[in-house]
C-alpha cells in the first residue's frame, strides 16, 4: 500500500475518533440524566412521576428503534441547522449524538436499577435527599456497570460512524466506500475493516479494565 493511501487511512481514523469521541461525550451528557430519571421516576421511587416516565420511555424507545441510516437521512435539515452542513465529520456528530443518547439512557437505567434497594432505604433513613442519594449512592455503586455501558455505547458508535460514511459523513466508512467499493480497491476495504476491529478491541479492553478496577475498589471499601 502506497504512503498516500496510508496517510488517507490515518486521516480517516482521526476523523472517526473525533466523531465518536464528541458524540460519546454529548450522548453521555444527555443520556446519563435521562437514564437516571427513568430508573428513579416510577411510582413510589425517588422522583416519582409515572406519567412523565411513560412518555419519556416511549420517546426513547421510538428513537432507539429507528434504523440509524434512516435517522441520518431524516434529520438532514436539523443537521444543517446545527452544523451548517450535512456532510463531513462535524455534521456526522449530530445524528451520532441523537442515536447514542437514548441508547446510553437505557443502559444507564439498567445499571442504576441493579443497585441494591436496601442502600437507598438506608440513605433515606439517614435523611439523605433524593439528589444526594443519586450522586452519593446510586451512581458510585453503579459505576462499574456504567463504565461497561459506556464502553458498549462507544463500540456501537464506531459501527455507526462507519455507516454514516455512506452519506458523506467522512471517516473510515467514507474511505472504505470511496476507495474500497467505488474504486475497486479491496486492500483499502480490508485496511478499513482491520482498523475498525483494532479500535473496537482497544475500546472494549480499556472499558473492561476500568470496570474491573472500580469494582475491586467498591468491594474493598
Amino acid at each position: 500500500m502506497s504512503p498516500e493511501l496510508i496517510n488517507l487511512i490515518i486521516q480517516a481514523t482521526g476523523e472517526s475518533l473525533f466523531m465518536v469521541g464528541v458524540a460519546a461525550l454529548l450522548g453521555t451528557v444527555f443520556g446519563l440524566p435521562i437514564g437516571v430519571f427513568l430508573a428513579t421516576s416510577r411510582k413510589g421511587e425517588l422522583f416519582a412521576a409515572p406519567a412523565v416516565n411513560a412518555v419519556l420511555g416511549i420517546i426513547v424507545n421510538a428513537t432507539r428503534s429507528t434504523p440509524f441510516i434512516i435517522l441520518v437521512v431524516a434529520i438532514i435539515p436539523f443537521t444543517r441547522l446545527i452544523a451548517g452542513t450535512s456532510i463531513g465529520s462535524t455534521a456526522a456528530i449530530v445524528p451520532l449524538t441523537i442515536a447514542s443518547t437514548p441508547f446510553i439512557a437505557r443502559l444507564v437505567e439498567a445499571a442504576i436499577r441493579e443497585v441494591d434497594a436496601g442502600l437507598i432505604e438506608t440513605a433515606s433513613s439517614f435523611g439523605a435527599s433524593p439528589l444526594q442519594i443519586v450522586f452519593k449512592v446510586l451512581i458510585p455503586e453503579a459505576l462499574p456497570g456504567l463504565l461497561l455501558a459506556l464502553t458498549l455505547a462507544v463500540v456501537s458508535l464506531l459501527g455507526y460512524s462507519a455507516m454514516v460514511g455512506a452519506v458523506g459523513g467522512g471517516g473510515l466508512g467514507d474511505l472504505g466506500i470511496r476507495y474500497g467499493y467505488q474504486r475497486f480497491m479491496p486492500e483499502m476495504m480490508l485496511a478499513v475493516v482491520v482498523v475498525l476491529i483494532a479500535l473496537v478491541q482497544l475500546v472494549q479492553s480499556a472499558g473492561d479494565y476500568l470496570a474491573r478496577r472500580v469494582n475491586r475498589r467498591l468491594r474493598h471499601r
